[in-house]
């Protein structure tokens, strides 16, 4: 972290080439670490445990065989999530009566523990909420019980391309924030404990927000998230906007100690003050150079970013 010098890497005979010039070659998900283990999951479906400390390859499957899927079209984007003794991972496009678009394996031994959901799969991530896991298909958004993969509940959503990408927003309340580009718009949804089966109650929908893949952040009260470039803050109880200013092509966003940090489509970064009374820039410089679609991460002060040809780290800490 203090360096940048590298420690390990651990590699296959594979790789994804996008025929459509978007996100450029290569894999696409973020590795997810878990008690001293990396768990990584390639574009092609190839499914690693590591050992974070050695890089070592501890076990490994392949979702679209296990699950009978096939590939996306922008490949596997999705991050593994691990919930007690599972890990659990988005395929593909089930072929046939047998394809599954989820999967949960033993994240001690790789072994198969349960698949789910028939349906075309989307690329967010999943996520968790209480006992529920979040996921998005190429149709909806579902929530599943991750200890056995039963569905509890589904609710409509397509956004145009089945490109639902974005990850949904968890507020207080039982509410769940949902936003798509391509004319999707957004959506407040609430969900009512124990009623299986039953689809949430929808509070609000509007066209005022449309995150293409970066994912909206929630602070006090208010969602903040990039209009495909353009910054935007929405009030989270009535989705009325308090401003729309700032273009930052299409990037990530993080929240930190009341400020938006934003990392910009052009390799800038920028930091933004996140209050609803007007759009404060603080600052923007040039990080990187070039495309930047790449989520950044921050540690200990430090920030840090990549993109397809470089990454670095900028010190962020105060006194």
């Amino acid at each position: 972290l203090n360096t940048g010098h590298e420690v390990w890497t651990n590699s296959w005979k594979a790789r994804f080439t996008e025929s459509e010039g978007m996100g450029g070659n290569g894999p696409r998900s973020t590795p997810t670490w878990h008690d001293g283990r990396v768990y990584a999951l390639g574009a092609l479906g190839e499914f690693r445990c590591l050992d974070a400390k050695t890089g070592t390859n501890i076990w490994s499957a392949h979702v679209l065989n296990d699950s009978k899927s096939s590939q996306l079209q922008f490949a596997s984007t999705a991050s593994p999530i691990v919930i007690n003794d599972k890990v659990i991972v988005l395929t593909g496009h089930p072929a046939g009566k047998h394809g599954h678009g989820v999967a949960a394996y033993n994240r001690t031994n790789g072994e198969p523990v349960w698949q789910s959901v028939k349906e075309k799969i989307a690329y967010a991530s999943p996520t968790r909420f209480d006992s529920q896991l979040l996921i998005f298909s190429a149709f909806h958004v579902m929530g599943l019980n991750w200890n056995d993969g039963r569905m509890v509940w589904k609710h409509p959503w397509n956004v145009r391309y089945d490109n639902s990408i974005a990850q949904p927003v968890i507020l207080e309340d039982r509410r769940i924030f949902l936003s798509g580009s391509y004319g999707q718009g957004c959506e407040m949804l609430k969900i009512f404990p124990g009623k299986e089966n039953d689809s949430p109650q929808s509070l609000w929908k509007n066209k005022l927000l449309k995150n293409k893949f970066s994912s909206s952040i929630f602070h006090d009260g208010f969602i903040y998230g990039l209009d495909n470039n353009i910054l935007v803050c929405l009030d989270s109880e009535t989705g009325r906007k308090q401003w729309k200013d700032g273009r930052y092509g299409y990037g990530q966003i993080l929240l930190a100690q009341g400020h938006i940090i934003i990392m910009c489509g052009d390799g800038d970064l920028a930091l933004v003050k996140a209050t609803p009374e007007e759009h404060i820039e603080v600052a923007r410089f040039a990080a990187l150079n070039g495309k930047t679609w790449n989520y950044p991460a921050l540690a200990d002060g430090k920030l840090l970013i990549r993109n397809h040809s470089e990454m670095a780290c900028y010190d962020l800490s105060t006194d």
